[in-house]
């Protein structure tokens, strides 16, 4: 039922493609400065082997000895191929389970995404994102970016809002172009149709409504309509324990409550916000399916047993909330009106108010973003030049400790000889 809705936005973006020159040239994704490689590829690099930097992690872990952050970061730097990216996954793995796994540099992790974009493997990339809690990988939102819009340019719009569920779990829309990258993503995701499971129900919604929250304009509003009418769909079939478990969600019962709330506040408002057609109508097909599935629904459950009553507990504070459907359905048409007769209501689609938004921001919100990205180059750098000179320091210390350790073997070896004649 969803998925004719989202026809109607893939029929409204080729429109605006065919309208507009710039989306031939692509300037909607990030600009080729943010995405160039020259000022990361020009830091001062160490002239390392690879395969003595594995040796020697191999042979610290076999001694049950802390690998250094300054290692794994070397071996990250000196990757190059594919081949190679596969040992730093393994060694990323390690380190996270050693005991300075707090100590994961966030240039190591920045350099991580950049070697897997580099030779072709952001499959990687995203599988480490996807397992953060084992691999320690939690990118800042230039790294981020990155990662998302490498997805976007090859139209992978999948796994492009995978990333962006990952920066909602890590909630990092801080960043203008992050956001105006996630909507982007996700109105491209949801022009495909996808058949949406319950789980990525949940993820896309709370995507929708953070990434939403973040953007005060007609965009942003949409946005949080969908988001809050997935997470209601969830809700209303599942419970709210089922959604917000794991989410940055608040636990309060009533997500098509916040919908409609959503509606009534574009309704009243002053300024020129609006709502697109296609997500209206999404809304609609939704609640008409809660209504029409509710009976055959309820029956199923009584059917399946107490073990599917464990696994999706709804309890009766979640059937009050079920019972407000009727009501539900009811105002959403009285907002519909509303809107309609207000002027509020946007013709143009999800997918192509993203766009539209993309062209005319993104230049803008790339400028903060080099500015930090630049300026953290050099902090970066002296992080770490000083740990290569405490780990010379430590070295020296050691060498130090092991000649006076060996001096004192030996005087006691002759004390004893002498000792024997």
């Amino acid at each position: 039922m969803a998925a004719s809705v989202w026809k109607r936005c893939v029929t409204a973006a080729v429109k605006v493609k065919c309208l507009s020159p710039s989306f031939s040239a692509r300037r909607w994704l990030l600009s080729a400065a943010y995405t160039d490689t020259k000022v990361w590829e020009a830091r001062e690099k160490e002239p390392l082997n690879l395969a003595l930097l594995a040796n020697n992690m191999d042979r610290t872990y076999d001694r049950n000895l802390p690998v250094s952050s300054l290692t794994v970061s070397r071996f990250v730097d000196t990757i190059s191929s594919q081949e190679e990216v596969n040992q730093a996954e393994y060694y990323l793995y390690k380190f996270r389970h050693s005991p300075n796994c707090w100590y994961l540099r966030d240039w190591t992790i920045h350099s991580w995404i950049r070697q897997c974009l580099k030779y072709g493997v952001k499959e990687k990339a995203l599988h480490t994102l996807k397992n953060k809690v084992q691999y320690g990988i939690f990118p800042d939102d230039f790294t981020f970016n990155l990662l998302i819009d490498s997805y976007i340019k090859d139209g992978d719009f999948k796994s492009a809002c995978s990333v962006v569920e990952e920066v909602m779990l890590q909630e990092a829309f801080d960043l203008s172009s992050t956001q105006i990258l996630s909507l982007y993503a996700l109105a491209s995701y949801l022009a495909t149709r996808p058949q949406l499971a319950v789980s990525e129900e949940r993820m896309l919604g709370a995507s929708l409504l953070l990434c939403g929250m973040k953007q005060e304009n007609s965009v942003g509003l949409s946005a949080q309509l969908l988001g809050n009418a997935l997470l209601g769909k969830v809700e209303m079939s599942k419970g709210i324990h089922a959604l917000f478990k794991g989410m940055p969600l608040s636990w309060e019962r009533g997500y098509l409550s916040r919908a409609l709330a959503v509606m009534e506040g574009v309704a009243a408002a002053s300024g020129d916000v609006k709502l697109s057609k296609d997500s209206l109508d999404y809304m609609n097909d939704l609640l008409q399916e809660l209504s029409s599935s509710s009976d055959s629904k309820s029956s199923g459950e009584e059917s399946a047993g107490e073990e599917v009553k464990k696994e999706n507990p709804v309890d009766e504070e979640d059937e009050a909330e079920q019972a407000n459907l009727p009501q539900y359905v009811s105002r959403f048409k009285e907002l519909c009106s509303r809107l309609e007769s207000e002027g509020k209501v946007d013709s143009a689609s999800f997918l192509a108010a993203g766009t539209a938004l993309a062209q005319q921001n993104m230049a803008a919100a790339e400028k903060p973003d080099l500015e930090l990205y630049k300026s953290n180059m050099p902090v970066w750098e002296a992080e770490r030049k000083q740990l290569i000179q405490r780990e010379k320091e430590l070295r020296k210390q050691a060498e130090q400790e092991k000649r006076v350790k060996l001096a004192a073997q030996a005087a006691a070896e002759q004390q004893g000889m002498r000792a024997e004649q």
